[in-house]
């Protein structure tokens, strides 16, 4: 095999608010029934990267659960498998992963230990599908030290969230700026990198005897004009969520059938931890309409353009609009939810109403379920 996989999962984000209280970004759920790093995982499956190594750090209990079995990705193999890295303590090291760079560093001894001569790094926080094996071929046919996987922003997205590139003909970069306070640029990096192992180890080394522990900071910005670095450009559905409001218009994109069709109905596919529940349940009544509803949901009310994950209850004369149902939320009845994202394992209480006035409203509430 010619590549190894890295996922880095490890990071928190303010941006998200409460929800990333008890998850990590990278276990958030997308779409029903499937969470934001299976699309990183079935792309490297799919691209048949059979050795894999996610590198975890916060709030990683949610995300080690989703990945306590290979063999949903098909890495359940002799060769290669799905490794979890997450911070370990040893003679010489007593810290945390400080950044990007320092979790590629930490780990470096399975990167020494692989055979494989290149690395294609990616985050577990980005929603896509991807034939790594391209990003490959291009790399090398480039004779490129680093290949950065790319995308033009669509008019009125805002490129400051990402790291903005500019190449010149050739597709080399010329110019990485990461989140840039304001910029004109309108090409971002997408946060996937193709990378040869062994200069990989190297660099990593060398940042770490300087105390620099950021990928894109220390490694690709410092080294743009030392190494040759190339862009490859993609054209097709790439989406990050590390903030609430991108977290909910990416869901929010799957009630679209062309981005459905893309991703769950068209070769290859994305793949998911499965659980067995009862298929969703609509009592008379209720009114559905443009809505993902997952198994193990019971509807009574009327629910509409939003997205309900696994085993959500809807009572009785509820409204809920626009919003994001995250597993196992009990709704009390008559109450009204817009433009909200409940978060799991919550219990609304019954006549309450929730309205996302200004952009989206993050609902916590830690009800007792069965009050008598």
């Amino acid at each position: 095999m010619k590549a190894v996989g890295l996922i880095l999962a490890g990071g928190n984000s303010n941006k998200m608010r409460e929800l990333t209280q008890k998850r990590a970004v990278a276990a958030m759920p997308i779409a029903g029934s499937y969470r934001c790093i299976d699309f990183a995982l079935s792309s490297m499956s799919n691209s048949h990267i059979q050795k894999v190594a996610v590198l975890t750090q916060y709030n990683a209990r949610s995300l080690n659960e989703h990945l306590n079995s290979s063999k949903w990705w098909d890495f359940g193999r002799k060769q290669g498998g799905l490794y979890v890295f997450t911070p370990t303590i040893t003679a010489d090291n007593g810290y945390w992963y400080r950044g990007t760079a320092d979790a590629i560093y930490q780990n470096l001894d399975f990167l020494k230990r692989c055979h494989e001569p290149y690395v294609i790094i990616t985050s577990g926080d980005a929603v896509y599908k991807l034939d790594y094996n391209k990003v490959l071929e291009y790399h090398i046919a480039k004779k490129a030290d680093i290949t950065v996987v790319c995308k033009d922003l669509d008019p009125g997205e805002d490129p400051t969230r990402f790291g903005t590139v500019k190449m010149d003909e050739t597709m080399r970069i010329q110019e990485f700026e990461e989140k840039p306070m304001i910029t004109n640029a309108t090409t971002i990096s997408t946060g996937i990198y193709v990378i040869r192992r062994r200069q990989l180890i190297e660099l990593s080394e060398r940042s770490a005897e300087e105390e620099r522990h950021d990928f894109v900071t220390d490694i690709l910005i410092r080294y743009k004009n030392l190494k040759k670095i190339y862009g490859y450009k993609i054209n097709s559905y790439w989406s990050n969520i590390s903030t609430v409001d991108a977290y909910y218009k990416t869901n929010m994109d799957f009630l679209k059938p062309e981005v459905r069709n893309y991703f769950f109905k068209q070769h290859p596919d994305i793949y998911s931890k499965v659980t067995d529940l009862p298929p969703a349940k609509y009592n008379p009544g209720s009114v559905v309409k443009n809505s993902l509803i997952s198994s193990g949901c019971i509807i009574n009310g009327t629910v509409e353009n939003s997205i309900l994950f696994k085993k959500a209850f809807v009572g009785n004369n509820c409204v809920i609009k626009n919003s994001i149902i995250l597993n196992d939320v009990y709704l009390g009845d008559n109450t009204y939810i817009e433009n909200c994202i409940v978060e799991s394992r919550d219990t609304i209480r019954a006549n309450t109403r929730h309205v996302g006035e200004n952009g989206v409203k993050v609902v916590v509430e830690k009800n007792e379920r069965y009050a008598l």
